[in-house]
């Protein structure tokens, strides 16, 4: 058991709420329809946990294969603001590669058997679906593409974690796909891809020194990246605005307008850093949880962390809100 547990915190468990939620969500879509069954939606939920911890695990092996984490070690030495080395249980002997291997392998494997008690039930759709997400999950830091490294991740890790995995999830719950679910993972991956977009864009002077070619960098210009900025902040609530007014979406979707506030602020805080100009940067309670604020300030890395934080607070509000809304229509009304 505490080898199980070993694995599980080195696979980022931390991280489990950025597939955990949009699959919530996919379910409460899900539970307005007459095939939906709870115990294949679990399985399914099971089955995504168990993947996303083995692609966690794979891209600390794939970025221990090219020394990232060793480039970023040496950048932080030098002063450089820079991600730590992710995988130190690796570089502290506590694990070998081959062990990482094995883990890679079982939680694969963990996720392979739920997601076959799925396909007896449901048939080949989630099945494609499954293997296009494990296709991009490894390709994410794997060669031969490596599109994490080429510009291409943030849009990798969005199209897993919003149409992808709640398309998937939705299938495997009620084994229908439709227009709602289609809008409301699209929306979903579109905040998804804005946590590591405006991570990229803070982060950009560390990604070129260690050669990490992101999204951010392939954008030249300022204005492309503030466009991108505010494509993945507002264009969410377009969608979903567009979806009540053809009639797709139940008008009580409009309470994720709720945290437009924070979409705003996000495009405004990353215009002024994107043209240093200094801002105030304390938080507000309507930005959410902050963590340990005052230990990110003693840092120096306050002003990464607010804005990274309401990045991940606006899209756990977006869907908690939308949530609570499907509950409440599958299950109330």
């Amino acid at each position: 058991m505490n080898k199980v547990a070993f694995w599980i915190k080195n696979a980022r468990s931390i991280a489990l709420p950025q597939s955990v939620l949009p699959a919530a969500l996919a379910i409460a879509v899900a539970a307005k329809h007459d095939g939906f069954s709870l115990w294949l939606a679990l399985l399914a939920l099971l089955g995504i946990i168990a993947a996303h911890l083995a692609m966690n695990l794979a891209d600390d092996y794939f970025d221990y294969r090219t020394k990232t984490g060793e480039h970023r070690q040496e950048m932080a030495s030098e002063g450089i603001r820079a991600r730590i080395a992710k995988y130190d249980y690796l570089t502290s002997g506590k694990a070998t590669v081959g062990q990482l291997r094995t883990a890679i392998v079982l939680f694969l494997l963990v996720a392979a058997v739920l997601g076959a008690v799925v396909f007896v039930f449901r048939g080949m759709p989630v099945v494609y679906i499954a293997l296009a997400t494990l296709f991009l999950g490894i390709e994410y830091s794997g060669k031969p593409l490596q599109l994490g490294y080429h510009g291409w991740g943030e849009w990798v890790i969005g199209v897993i974690f919003g149409p992808l995995l709640m398309s998937g999830m939705h299938m495997a719950a009620s084994g229908v796909f439709t227009q709602e679910i289609l809008l409301t993972s699209i929306a979903v991956g579109l905040l998804v891809i804005n946590i590591v977009y405006s991570h990229a864009v803070l982060d950009e002077p560390a990604d070129e020194k260690c050669g990490k070619m992101t999204f951010s960098r392939l954008l030249k210009s300022k204005l492309a990246k503030l466009a991108f900025s505010y494509i993945f902040n507002l264009l969410p609530f377009v969608i979903v605005l567009g979806g009540v007014l053809a009639g797709i979406l139940h008008w009580a979707y409009c309470f994720v307008l709720l945290v437009l506030p924070m979409a705003i602020y996000l495009v405004y805080s990353l215009t002024s850093f994107v043209y240093g100009r200094e801002i105030s940067l304390q938080p507000k309670k309507w930005m959410g949880p902050m963590g340990n604020w005052e230990g990110y300030c003693k840092a120096g890395i306050g002003w990464f962390m607010i804005r990274w934080l309401v990045c991940r607070n606006l899209v756990t509000f977006f869907s908690f809100i939308l949530i609570v809304v499907n509950v409440i229509l599958a299950f109330v009304i």
